[in-house]
Protein backbone atom coordinates (compact mmCIF):
# COMPACT_ATOMS: atom_id res chain seq x y z
CA UNK A 1 0.00 0.00 0.00
CA UNK A 2 2.83 2.36 0.78
CA UNK A 3 4.80 1.43 -2.26
CA UNK A 4 1.31 2.47 -4.44
CA UNK A 5 0.91 5.36 -2.55
CA UNK A 6 4.71 6.05 -3.52
CA UNK A 7 4.08 5.35 -6.94
CA UNK A 8 1.24 7.00 -7.73
CA UNK A 9 2.85 10.27 -6.13
CA UNK A 10 5.42 9.83 -8.16
CA UNK A 11 2.85 9.46 -11.30
CA UNK A 12 1.58 12.84 -10.03
CA UNK A 13 4.65 15.07 -10.13
CA UNK A 14 5.67 13.73 -13.42
CA UNK A 15 2.41 14.33 -14.86
CA UNK A 16 2.04 17.71 -13.94
CA UNK A 17 5.07 19.01 -15.89
CA UNK A 18 4.39 21.72 -18.44
CA UNK A 19 4.39 21.08 -21.87
CA UNK A 20 3.02 24.26 -22.90
CA UNK A 21 5.68 25.29 -25.55
CA UNK A 22 3.84 25.91 -28.77
CA UNK A 23 5.62 25.39 -32.17
CA UNK A 24 6.74 28.07 -33.80
CA UNK A 25 4.49 29.68 -36.64
CA UNK A 26 5.19 30.13 -40.15
CA UNK A 27 4.70 33.53 -40.10
CA UNK A 28 6.13 34.23 -37.04
CA UNK A 29 7.21 38.25 -36.07
CA UNK A 30 11.13 38.33 -35.15
CA UNK A 31 12.04 39.41 -31.79
CA UNK A 32 12.93 42.73 -32.83
CA UNK A 33 9.84 43.88 -34.82
CA UNK A 34 7.46 42.12 -32.09
CA UNK A 35 9.13 44.29 -29.34
CA UNK A 36 8.71 47.44 -31.53
CA UNK A 37 4.96 46.41 -32.15
CA UNK A 38 4.22 45.55 -28.37
CA UNK A 39 5.89 49.56 -28.18
CA UNK A 40 3.42 50.57 -30.42
CA UNK A 41 0.59 48.84 -28.75
CA UNK A 42 1.30 50.04 -25.66
CA UNK A 43 1.06 54.03 -26.55
CA UNK A 44 -2.00 53.11 -28.78
CA UNK A 45 -3.87 51.97 -26.10
CA UNK A 46 -2.87 54.71 -24.01
CA UNK A 47 -3.89 57.56 -26.59
CA UNK A 48 -7.08 55.76 -26.68
CA UNK A 49 -8.43 58.58 -24.59
CA UNK A 50 -6.77 61.49 -25.59
CA UNK A 51 -7.92 63.83 -27.32
CA UNK A 52 -6.38 64.18 -31.11
CA UNK A 53 -6.11 67.23 -33.12
CA UNK A 54 -9.96 67.05 -33.77
CA UNK A 55 -10.34 66.43 -30.08
CA UNK A 56 -12.03 63.08 -30.59
CA UNK A 57 -11.63 60.39 -27.72
CA UNK A 58 -12.66 56.92 -27.24
CA UNK A 59 -10.67 56.18 -31.34
CA UNK A 60 -8.87 52.62 -31.54
CA UNK A 61 -5.33 53.23 -33.03
CA UNK A 62 -4.79 49.25 -33.26
CA UNK A 63 -5.82 49.28 -37.06
CA UNK A 64 -3.35 51.93 -37.80
CA UNK A 65 -0.66 49.85 -35.64
CA UNK A 66 -1.17 46.60 -37.69
CA UNK A 67 -0.71 48.64 -41.33
CA UNK A 68 1.84 50.24 -40.13
CA UNK A 69 4.08 47.05 -40.20
CA UNK A 70 2.24 45.70 -42.27
CA UNK A 71 0.89 42.45 -40.74
CA UNK A 72 -2.82 41.47 -39.53
CA UNK A 73 -4.34 40.43 -35.88
CA UNK A 74 -4.25 36.90 -36.41
CA UNK A 75 -0.26 36.85 -37.17
CA UNK A 76 0.32 39.02 -34.47
CA UNK A 77 -2.30 36.34 -32.04
CA UNK A 78 0.23 33.19 -33.32
CA UNK A 79 3.29 35.11 -32.35
CA UNK A 80 2.22 36.68 -29.50
CA UNK A 81 0.91 32.65 -27.99
CA UNK A 82 4.25 31.45 -29.33
CA UNK A 83 6.69 34.36 -27.78
CA UNK A 84 3.99 33.98 -24.33
CA UNK A 85 4.64 30.68 -24.26
CA UNK A 86 8.74 30.83 -24.06
CA UNK A 87 8.75 33.12 -21.07
CA UNK A 88 12.31 34.24 -21.34
CA UNK A 89 11.86 35.48 -24.85
CA UNK A 90 8.77 37.05 -23.83
CA UNK A 91 10.07 38.77 -20.78
CA UNK A 92 12.94 39.97 -23.12
CA UNK A 93 10.95 40.94 -25.87
CA UNK A 94 8.86 43.34 -23.02
CA UNK A 95 11.72 44.87 -21.46
CA UNK A 96 13.25 45.75 -24.45
CA UNK A 97 9.93 47.64 -25.13
CA UNK A 98 9.72 48.88 -21.63
CA UNK A 99 13.24 50.64 -22.14
CA UNK A 100 12.75 51.81 -25.39
CA UNK A 101 9.35 53.94 -24.22
CA UNK A 102 10.94 55.04 -20.91
CA UNK A 103 14.19 56.57 -23.29
CA UNK A 104 11.62 58.44 -25.55
CA UNK A 105 9.33 59.35 -22.48
CA UNK A 106 12.94 60.77 -21.09
CA UNK A 107 13.61 62.82 -24.51
CA UNK A 108 9.79 63.90 -24.53
CA UNK A 109 10.45 65.72 -21.29
CA UNK A 110 13.97 67.60 -21.65
CA UNK A 111 11.90 68.78 -25.11
CA UNK A 112 9.42 70.35 -23.09
CA UNK A 113 11.19 71.64 -21.02
CA UNK A 114 13.26 73.11 -23.32
CA UNK A 115 9.84 74.47 -24.76
CA UNK A 116 8.84 75.59 -21.65
CA UNK A 117 11.84 78.03 -20.79
CA UNK A 118 11.85 79.27 -24.38
CA UNK A 119 8.30 80.37 -23.96
CA UNK A 120 8.79 81.56 -20.37
CA UNK A 121 11.96 83.60 -21.55
CA UNK A 122 9.74 85.26 -24.48
CA UNK A 123 7.50 85.81 -21.90
CA UNK A 124 10.25 87.58 -20.03
CA UNK A 125 11.10 89.29 -22.87
CA UNK A 126 7.48 90.85 -23.64
CA UNK A 127 6.85 91.60 -20.27
CA UNK A 128 10.09 93.77 -20.32
CA UNK A 129 9.62 95.49 -23.53
CA UNK A 130 5.81 96.72 -22.14
CA UNK A 131 7.31 97.58 -19.30
CA UNK A 132 9.93 100.11 -21.10
CA UNK A 133 7.11 101.05 -23.21
CA UNK A 134 5.05 101.82 -20.34
CA UNK A 135 7.89 103.82 -18.90
CA UNK A 136 8.68 105.61 -22.00
CA UNK A 137 4.99 106.49 -22.03
CA UNK A 138 4.57 107.90 -18.58
CA UNK A 139 8.02 109.67 -19.71
CA UNK A 140 6.26 111.26 -22.14
CA UNK A 141 3.58 112.17 -20.38
CA UNK A 142 5.47 113.87 -17.61
CA UNK A 143 7.40 116.27 -19.89
CA UNK A 144 3.93 116.82 -21.58
CA UNK A 145 2.86 118.14 -18.08
CA UNK A 146 6.25 119.59 -17.25
CA UNK A 147 5.62 121.88 -20.85
CA UNK A 148 2.17 122.37 -19.57
CA UNK A 149 3.12 123.51 -16.36
CA UNK A 150 5.89 125.91 -18.06
CA UNK A 151 3.55 127.24 -20.37
CA UNK A 152 1.09 128.34 -17.43
CA UNK A 153 3.59 129.33 -15.24
CA UNK A 154 4.32 131.58 -17.98
CA UNK A 155 0.90 132.79 -18.38
CA UNK A 156 0.58 133.27 -15.11
CA UNK A 157 4.06 135.30 -15.33
CA UNK A 158 2.50 137.54 -18.44
CA UNK A 159 -0.56 138.75 -16.35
Amino acid sequence: MKKNSYLFLFILLVSCTSNTIFEKPKDLIPKDTMSLLLQEMIISTSAKFIKNKNNQKNINYMPFVYERFKIDSTRFESSNYYYMSTIDLYQEILEKAKASINTQQDVLKKVKKELDSIKKDSLKLTRSKLKELDSLKVTKNFEKLELSKRTLEEMNVRQ
